[in-house]
This record gives structure tokens, C-alpha cells and sequence, in this order.
């Protein structure tokens, strides 16, 4: 009787460790970070446009928080993905340009916000394009990433660009070549894990049905879900499905652009809805960004921002960003001071329980939910090669082609009105801001693949080599 006895509290005991076991896991928050590529300030529905309909990315923004003075540390793609995964100015260890050569990309020296997730027990899975190295060392399994799908080159087809049924559009670029589609090739090819792999759907849905399937796969434990995707990234090209819905569009490249914007759209909905279902969403912190600005380009726009992509003007920096986590953040807020992808890292760290200490982020939430007054950042920081710029305050200085710009931003958020002649104090001042913060970081470890110098890319006149 004894032996039964004590065999029914064992059992009890270690069924009420399993409970809390699995109600610690359940506890804490899934991760979701998705981040579109290119896409620009007003190519959605986020900042009053309503020229490309985006219902899921405003979703987002209802149920959580819109940020209007939300940027990047870099105005092109890698630099700009080794921050948000670190929570560090890239400068802190050269990642200051795209990589060069297969041999350039993130040192092994940097922590993840994947590694730092899984150290925690969370699973974390890679879809979309990763972009910061492209040997196999720099393969994402290697940063603490479970499971990828993807590319690691900064582009790829997102489908056979030759299917009746696709739309493509190459502004600036040559016609296809003769003959049939040769698929992807060499660093272009589509990976799971590190093994090459035939993908034949487009690719946003591609990475949409792999997106859905990490969270069926998972939806028992906290994970961290990241998804890069390429749209709307060039090359132009979309489907039948979405390229339809715009016949009011004439120009041929806005239209493709915009079509692919709205598959984008569909594909944040996918995972919305793929949380609600599997009743994730509630203990689901989902942020929402670009990597950058749209390109200088005719087909996609930043209005009321000047510029764009490859450029150290509000275009290239001031992206979209929202954020959503019901019950933690606040339904329907627009925050209006200063926010930085910087702060993504620390932000996550804090939800789930693990806050961190170090880096060049904060975290937002005591900010979002009115528990911390003041302004996460009062200056911000930028470096591309000889040119750099910083955000302190209102007052935006760029320096670039030798020249300065200086602006109001509470007044002048188009950047029209130079003010580095009147305001002589407010350039100085900025000018020894920056350099105490410059001198602190490291030189870039390879050399830039080129630089934007076509006269769009020109400012008042002056032309700038804006380095790659």
C-alpha cells in the first residue's frame, strides 16, 4: 500500500512538473519578425497613401503600434540586416558595405538575436533572403538558426520569368535573353539549410507556405519566426493573381510593383491569420520594417520623403515600422519620436524574459506603453564611406560630396530647406556629435562594390557618389 501510495505522488509530482513546464514555455512570447526589402515610406497604406491597398500591414498597425520616425542604420540591405540581427551600429565591426566577395559577411565574433533566442530555448527558423555572407560559414544554421529556406545573394528570380502567366518589368535593364529560363544559378539558388533546392512556385508564396509551415511545426513551443523576404525587391516580376487587380495602373512598371506589394501584403495576412488559428496570436510579438527605402525610382515612392534607397536622406533610412502584441502593446497608437531597427534586439530580449544589457538599441515597450516618458533615441547615426549624417533631436545633418545639409525635420520632413549656412551652432555641434561617435568605431573590413552617381541620385545640383 505504502509502495502504491508513493508511486501515485511521484506520478502526480511529475505531472505537475510537466504542467509547468509547458506552461512556463507557453508563457512566453513567439517571435515574429518580418522584413519587407525596398519597400518605401509611402508604397503602402501605413503613412496615408492609398494608392496600393494594404489591409494586413494596417492590421498591424490597429491592433498595435505605427512608428513614424522609424529607421534603419544603413540605406542598402546587408548593412542594414547585420544590425537588426545584432542590436549594434554595423560599424562596430565593419559590416559598413554589401559584401564584396563570398568571403565578406557577418563575423562569427557577433551574437544573433537568433542565437540569443535559441540560447533560451526558443526554436527559430530563417525564411526569406539573408544576405550577409555567402560561404557556407556564413550559412544562417551558423547563427543560431534552426531551420532556413532561402537565398543568401542580395537578389534571385522570384520565378521563371518566361511562364505565360508572370508579369515582369525591366526599367533600366535589358531584355530578357533568348531561349528558355535557366533557372537560378550559383548564389542564386533557393537553400534549405545547405542544400540547394528546385523551387518552381513564386517566391513570395513560397516563402509564405514555408513561413506557415515553421509555425505548424512549432506552434507547441515559443519559436522565433524571421522572414526577410525579397519583395519588393527588384527584379519586377509577379503573377497573373496579383497583376490583375491593378488594370487602372498604365504604367507598366507601377503596375507590376504594385502588384507585388500587395502579395507581400497577403503573405503578412497568411501569418496573421496562421497565428489566430493555431490561437498563437495573443502570445505573439509580430514586428513589421524595411530594410531600407525605396529606390530612386519612377514605380515606387517615399512621399514626403526626399530620395531614397543607396542615400543618407530620410527616403534611405525613414522606413516602415509597426508593431503589434496584444495585451502588452497599446491598440491604434502612432509613436512619433525617433525608433531604430537597433532596437529590435533589445525589445525582443525584454519580452521574452532575458533583457540585455549591451548594444546600441533599447527597448521600446516601456516607451510604447507610456510607462517611460522622454524619447527612446535622442540621436541617431549614419556612415556610408565618406559620407554620414546624424539625427539629433529634430535637426537632421548630412554631410555627403564634400558638402553639408542641414535641415529642421519637425519643419521641413522633405529635407528642402538647407539650413548648414544659417545655422552655423547647430552644424558644429552635430558635426562634433558625430565624430565623438565615429571615432569610437571601426573602419569598413572590405571595400564597397561601387557607388550610385546617375543624376537622380544627385542633390541640389551637387552630384554624390553614394558607395554600395
Amino acid at each position: 500500500m505504502k509502495w502504491i501510495t508513493a508511486t501515485w505522488r511521484g506520478v502526480a509530482l511529475l505531472t505537475l512538473f510537466c504542467c509547468a513546464s509547458t506552461f512556463a514555455d507557453t508563457s512566453r512570447p513567439n517571435v515574429v519578425l518580418i522584413l519587407a526589402d525596398d519597400l518605401g515610406y509611402c508604397d503602402s497604406e501605413l503613412y496615408g497613401c492609398d494608392d496600393v491597398p494594404t489591409p494586413n500591414l494596417m492590421r498591424i498597425a490597429e491592433e498595435g503600434v505605427r512608428f513614424t520616425d522609424g529607421y534603419v542604420t544603413s540605406p542598402v540591405c546587408s548593412p542594414s540586416r547585420a544590425s537588426l540581427l545584432t542590436g549594434l551600429y554595423q560599424q562596430r565591426f565593419g559590416h559598413e558595405f554589401l559584401p564584396a566577395k563570398p568571403t565578406d559577411g557577418l563575423p562569427d565574433s557577433e551574437k544573433t538575436l537568433a542565437e540569443a533566442l535559441k540560447s533560451h530555448g526558443y526554436a527559430t527558423g530563417i525564411v526569406g533572403k539573408w544576405h550577409l555572407g555567402l560561404d557556407l560559414k556564413f550559412n544562417p544554421t551558423n547563427y543560431g538558426f534552426d531551420e532556413f529556406f532561402g537565398s543568401l545573394e542580395g537578389w534571385t528570380d522570384y520565378i521563371d520569368p518566361k511562364r505565360d502567366d508572370v508579369n515582369i518589368s525591366r526599367p533600366g535593364r535589358p531584355p530578357l535573353p533568348e531561349g528558355p529560363w535557366q533557372g537560378r544559378r550559383n548564389y542564386n539558388v533557393i537553400m534549405r539549410g545547405t542544400e540547394p533546392v528546385v523551387e518552381d512556385e513564386y517566391l513570395t508564396e513560397a516563402y509564405t507556405r514555408e513561413a506557415l509551415e515553421f509555425i505548424e511545426r512549432h506552434q507547441d513551443q515559443p519559436f522565433f519566426l524571421y522572414v526577410p523576404h525579397l519583395a519588393v525587391h527588384q527584379p519586377l516580376q509577379v503573377t497573373q493573381r496579383y497583376y490583375d487587380q491593378f488594370p487602372h495602373i498604365k504604367d507598366e512598371s507601377r503596375r507590376v510593383y504594385a502588384a507585388m506589394t500587395v502579395a507581400l501584403d497577403v503573405s503578412v495576412g497568411a501569418i496573421l491569420n496562421s497565428l489566430e488559428r493555431h490561437e498563437l496570436l495573443e502570445n505573439t510579438l509580430v514586428i513589421f520594417l524595411s530594410d531600407n527605402g525605396a529606390g530612386v525610382a519612377d514605380y515606387c515612392t517615399n512621399d514626403p520623403l526626399r530620395l531614397g534607397k543607396q542615400t543618407l536622406f530620410e527616403g534611405g533610412v525613414r522606413v516602415p515600422f509597426v508593431m503589434q502584441w496584444p495585451g502588452t502593446v497599446p491598440r491604434g497608437k502612432t509613436f512619433e519620436s525617433p525608433v531604430s531597427a537597433l532596437d529590435v534586439y533589445p525589445t525582443v530580449m525584454a519580452a521574452v524574459g532575458a533583457p540585455v544589457k549591451h548594444g546600441d538599441g533599447v527597448d521600446l515597450m516601456p516607451y510604447v506603453d507610456g510607462s517611460k516618458r522622454g524619447q527612446p533615441h535622442k540621436t541617431l547615426y549614419w556612415r556610408s564611406g565618406a559620407n554620414w549624417a546624424i539625427r539629433h533631436y529634430d535637426w537632421k545633418l548630412i554631410h555627403a560630396g564634400g558638402r553639408d545639409w542641414l535641415y529642421n525635420l519637425a519643419e521641413d520632413i522633405g529635407e528642402r530647406s538647407n539650413l548648414a549656412d544659417t545655422e552655423i551652432r547647430t552644424l558644429r555641434k552635430l558635426r562634433r556629435i558625430h565624430r565623438r561617435w565615429n571615432d569610437r568605431m571601426l573602419s569598413p573590413a572590405w571595400k564597397s562594390m561601387g557607388t550610385k552617381t546617375s543624376p537622380a541620385f544627385s542633390v541640389d545640383g551637387v552630384q554624390i557618389d553614394w558607395p554600395v
